[in-house]
């Protein structure tokens, strides 16, 4: 693997298996404990493609299926508008951009979350049935600077990027 690579990570993720898979923290799903339940877990990526000008996210169970067995892919996150000075989504970003902000830096401030797949605008985090379920963030560095509002939806997103997408980032962590 080259070191110039584009790369996302997740701190969170430690358990990695053979086929390079690693395991959702319990507190990034709805399955956690207490208080601790549905974070966002941290993401962090390196060596940005040099023709970006925004980043995008978006996370989906690629395993899914729907009542009469069709796969569907349901889009878990979305985040848009992420400039290419940040190189980090903190733990427990989603919902909380404001808190964020002034923290790392005033960067944080155009980022929006869309809308997912039950049709609200945070991390919603896998819960039983999809326990085994692979779900996939995958990073796009864009060629422009599209200023996405928080109504994008996973469908939205894809519309808009395409021809536009000089990398991406990927990673896949088990339920």
């Amino acid at each position: 693997m080259s070191s110039e690579e584009f790369k996302l990570v997740s701190p969170a993720i430690k358990e990695i298996n053979k086929e390079g898979i690693g395991k959702l923290p319990r507190y990034c799903t709805q399955e956690g404990l207490g208080s601790k339940f549905d974070i966002s877990p941290p993401l962090e990526w390196q060596n940005v493609p040099p023709k970006t000008k925004s980043l995008a996210l978006l996370v989906q169970d690629l395993d899914a299926v729907d009542p009469v067995g069709r796969k569907v892919q349901p889009a878990h996150w979305i985040v848009v508008n992420i400039p290419t000075a940040v190189n980090r989504l903190p733990e427990g970003f989603s919902g909380k951009k404001e808190e964020v902000v002034g923290m790392e830096n005033d960067e944080y401030g155009v980022i929006e979350e869309g809308i997912n797949d039950w049709k609200v605008n945070v991390w919603r985090g896998p819960k039983m049935p999809n326990y085994g379920d692979n779900f996939e963030f995958r990073l796009y560095a864009l060629d422009f600077d599209h200023p996405f509002d928080n109504q994008v939806t996973k469908e939205k997103l894809l519309d808009a990027i395409t021809g536009h997408v000089v990398g991406e980032a990927v990673f896949t962590a088990t339920f």
